[in-house]
């Protein structure tokens, strides 16, 4: 894994510097009680192993798919009806070979896949009771062993979402979202629903993207059975051929444990099952196995509270 960009690293200094802003930045928020606390510094870990390609001339070899993740959230503009945070982000990908023997599509192996990008997130409070939530998404993905970062195209999302608590128990929103993703335009609804049915167990739902059943066990542990949809979609140069996008779509469903450690530290790990919906490749590449086990660990800091 390469060293982060030396901004990452600045912006976690600058993160340091100002957080008695970002406590008051956290009172702005919508949310319901028993709800996952805020995550102000994020790194994820995931493996999923045993998935398999061939070629045409060639029999299948096996890899894991595995990736590493970092986001921080950064304060530019805190006022008592409007909020601004900046979230830099960066995340690593390589599928490793786990097949023994010739590797005749080693190219997999030696992709750099990268991806850094910026979110933009706002909060406008209308009143006691609603809010508008703005995010806007800037990123490139690629592979930087063949295609240089400034040859990568920029990709964007833009969603805006209006979000209502019903009741102390209750919260319901919607919108929508706009994405350019190499060159191709995307619009979809978005709709957002989070229900308490009790003081330790709730449903958290923000459509298409996941539905959460929570479970509190205690004021530091919970409990999520979860189905959450990702995309991963990298600028990539194959075989001395055009540019072409590596990309994927895939649902995880399993369980995941979310555990405080302390005031400020905390660990979520999820396991389960990685169903793939779709997955392009260059063309000579053929996807044989891309459905199956998946396992995420993730450290995150809590925004202090002075």
């Amino acid at each position: 894994m390469i060293p982060l960009p030396v901004a990452f690293r600045l912006a976690i200094a600058l993160l340091f510097m100002v957080n008695s802003v970002i406590v008051h930045a956290q009172d702005l928020k919508p949310g319901l009680p028993g709800m996952a606390p805020s995550k102000w510094i994020t790194i994820k870990h995931t493996q999923a192993p045993d998935r398999s390609f061939r070629t045409s001339k060639s029999k299948r070899k096996t890899y894991t798919q595995e990736d590493a993740a970092f986001k921080c959230w950064i304060p530019i503009m805190l006022k008592t009806q409007y909020s601004v945070i900046a979230g830099p982000q960066y995340r690593t990908e390589q599928l490793e070979l786990k097949s023994s023997g010739e590797n005749p599509i080693h190219e997999l192996s030696n992709w750099n896949l990268r991806s850094i990008g910026l979110d933009l997130k706002s909060l406008i409070m209308l009143d006691s009771v609603s809010w508008l939530l703005v995010n806007f998404n800037a990123n490139q993905c690629g592979n930087l062993n063949d295609v240089a970062m400034k040859d990568v195209p920029v990709n964007f999302t833009l969603t805006s979402l209006f979000l209502q608590k019903k009741s102390a128990r209750k919260e319901v929103g919607f919108g929508l979202m706009m994405n350019t993703l190499f060159h191709k335009f995307t619009l979809m609804p978005v709709m957002a629903f989070n229900y308490n049915f009790s003081k330790t167990c709730g449903i958290e739902m923000c459509l298409p993207q996941k539905i959460v059943l929570r479970t509190n066990l205690s004021p530091t542990d919970i409990v999520y059975a979860k189905a959450e949809a990702m995309s991963r979609s990298y600028y990539i140069k194959y075989d001395d051929k055009d540019s072409s996008p590596f990309r994927r779509t895939e649902l995880d469903l399993g369980l995941a444990y979310n555990k405080q450690i302390n005031k400020l530290v905390g660990v979520e790990a999820f396991g389960g099952y990685r169903r793939n919906i779709s997955c392009y490749l260059p063309e000579d590449i053929v996807a044989v196995k891309t459905s199956g086990a998946v396992f995420t660990l993730e450290l995150y800091v809590k925004p202090p509270r002075l």
